[in-house]
């Protein structure tokens, strides 16, 4: 199992997503339970308890109304994870032995779903050391002040003292870190120069950064302030401690990271694809498949990404036509001046950056009041709009979205970076919202974890193609609610989707064809029209993330592959508000499985 934080998106792996870590109990059952209930709430147990992040992250103990320290690190050591790939697969065993015929349907999607995402560990486990560990934008230099700033909260002074203690755990969990990427470079599976260069300087302007000035220092000392019952006295030696642990343990872990990697240098080369790996070709492959859970080729996902470019280019030409612009410039200039356009941009000051974070926010309460007109069900836990740490926003994505807790003391955020002001033109700000919000990663994952009735896991399952495949759908669906009739805005939404278009065209370029970061960073640009510090940071990540970007636009043809399938068989019968239920009320799913949960809504009310 894979406690997630749903992505790279959000500056942690990504995935998720960038994620916490494999966290497969390290205890397997000696036998299973008798019902498979049981096996599901054990499993759950035993895998979130094997990650201290992963509680804080879920707010799992809470929920169960157990008192618990935030106080240790995740055991990130390779010996560690050996032994949960061992024990995932002795429970992988256990879960097989339950007989299908003696269960509910339910309890037989379950089943489905764990076996389904613990062979994909089986069939990953032989590359599971091929991830790039620190990267220019993931990794224990951006993940651990992240993960400390945003989601340790600081309720009491246990809380402080925890977090305290977790700052002077720092160092072991980077030293673990350390061993892991000094085998990787042993093997050639070293991070492109570029990127490592982008790497040298984040942790350079980490250490250098005062400790009164570090992103751990001022958001402990903000949460400090809110608290009422404490005295002055024990906030000031709680932030005189925090100072010190800093001072002689973080960054010198940060420091320590970065000087092996002003040597690590020296061996890379700029290759930008991980086809220069070990066995790379077949690695991509399988990072394919398990990104948009399909067994599509790269070479037919590439082919498809050239078809889907053309034909959304000739949509947006259309637009520029009837708004009286000059076709016989071509795409790539009319989308480029169209991004010239003073008129499309906020101003490049506070002021300017904190408009656009109040006009996500009417966006999104316009978008609320309509869902209702298409959907059954909305989630209970609200979204709220944060700008991105501005100490990783250089690198960081565009935008992003984090889920709530489970115990509901932190609703969903979504994250706007706002470093380059050209990044966030007006007429893209409605598609971005309706991504990373509603109805898109906000109402499918909250909803998700609002699921009555079903394993705890099922609530934390990332299967990218759906939850990324659905937020790109989202998008469609408030075109089609009424909400893009601006021509602008319909050109934001049509580059939106292009640029997911475009995706497939540079990641298998990159790591199928063998593409340099440069041939990559020039074909995006080209075609899509997006600002230059958005393309270089997206085919960057894609660098170190290989097939993730596959899984949007997969996930959004067979979403809508689908919903054209149930509209040809039902006819006057079909209920846009019932598909929605099926795609949404069973948590993520892979592509195969949601196919088998429509076909059976088709055939259960076909008549």
């Amino acid at each position: 199992m894979t406690i997630k934080r749903t992505s790279l998106r959000k500056t942690f792996v990504i995935g998720v997503i960038g994620s916490l870590m494999t966290a497969a109990s390290a205890f397997a059952m000696e036998k299973a339970p008798e019902n498979i209930d049981d096996f599901f709430a054990q499993y759950f147990d035993e895998a979130i308890m094997e990650t201290p992040e992963g509680l804080t992250y879920t707010r799992y103990m809470e929920t169960q109304g157990k008192p618990w320290r935030h106080d240790k690190l995740d055991d990130v050591s390779q010996a560690h994870r050996d032994k949960m790939f061992k024990t995932e697969m002795e429970n992988f065993e256990l879960l097989k032995s339950y007989d299908d015929s003696t269960l509910t349907d339910a309890q037989e999607l379950s089943k489905e779903l764990l076996a389904w995402d613990m062979a994909r560990t089986k069939r990953l486990h032989k590359y599971d050391d091929y991830g790039y560990i620190q990267a220019q934008n993931g990794g224990p230099l951006i993940d651990f002040p992240n993960f400390l700033s945003n989601f340790h909260a600081v309720n009491s002074k246990a809380d402080a003292e925890d977090y305290i203690a977790r700052l002077k755990a720092a160092g072991h969990q980077f030293d673990q870190y350390l061993v892991r990427i000094k085998a990787q470079a042993a093997k050639g599976i070293i991070l492109p120069k570029p990127l490592m260069e982008k790497v040298i300087e984040i942790g350079d302007a980490a250490v250098a950064t005062p400790v009164e000035e570090d992103l751990l220092y001022v958001t402990f000392a903000a949460k400090l302030d809110g608290l009422k019952d404490l005295s002055d006295a024990d906030k000031a030696a709680l932030l005189a401690q925090a100072k010190d642990a800093i001072a002689g343990t973080v960054h010198p872990a940060y420091k320590k990271m970065t000087d092996y990697h002003k040597e690590l240098i020296k061996k890379a080369t700029n290759d930008a694809g991980v086809w220069k790996f070990p066995d790379g070709d077949n690695y991509y492959k399988a990072m394919v498949a398990s990104m948009t859970t399909t067994d599509m080729t790269p070479e037919q996902i590439h082919n498809i990404g050239l078809a889907e470019v053309d034909r959304i280019q000739g949509e947006i030409m259309k637009i520029f036509k009837s708004e009286g612009y000059d076709t016989s410039k071509g795409f790539e200039t009319l989308i480029q001046d169209l991004a010239e356009e003073d008129r499309f941009y906020y101003s490049d000051d506070d002021a300017g950056r904190a408009q656009i974070l109040e006009d996500y926010r009417k966006i999104i309460a316009e978008v609320n009041a309509r869902v209702q007109d298409v959907f059954n069900v909305k989630p209970k836990m609200g979204v709220e709009v944060r700008r991105v740490p501005e100490f990783s926003e250089k690198s960081a994505p565009g935008a992003y979205y984090t889920d709530p807790a489970l115990d509901g003391s932190r609703p969903g955020i979504f994250w706007a970076n706002l470093y380059d002001i050209k990044a966030t033109p007006k007429y893209g700000m409605r598609t971005l919202a309706y991504h990373e919000a509603v109805p898109g990663h906000h109402f499918q994952i909250a909803i998700a974890q609002e699921l009555k009735d079903v394993p705890l896991f099922r609530k934390y399952m990332f299967f990218t193609a759906y939850v990324e495949g659905w937020a790109l759908y989202a998008e469609r669906v408030a075109k089609e609610l009424g909400l893009q009739e601006d021509p602008y805005s319909d050109i934001g939404r049509l580059q939106a989707e292009l640029f997911r278009a475009v995706r497939l065209v540079v990641d298998t370029g990159m790591h199928y064809k063998h593409w340099t970061r440069e041939q990559a960073i020039d074909y995006m640009y080209k075609n899509t029209g997006q600002a230059m510090s958005d393309v270089v940071s997206e085919i960057e990540r894609y660098m170190v993330w290989p097939g993730q970007a596959l899984a949007y636009k997969v996930g959004m043809l067979k979403i809508l592959e689908l919903r054209q399938k149930a509209m040809d068989a039902l006819g006057d019968k079909f209920d846009i508000g019932k598909f929605h239920d099926v795609v949404l009320t069973s948590g993520a799913l892979p592509l195969s499985v949601l196919e088998e949960l429509v076909d059976d809504y088709i055939a259960e009310n076909k008549g």
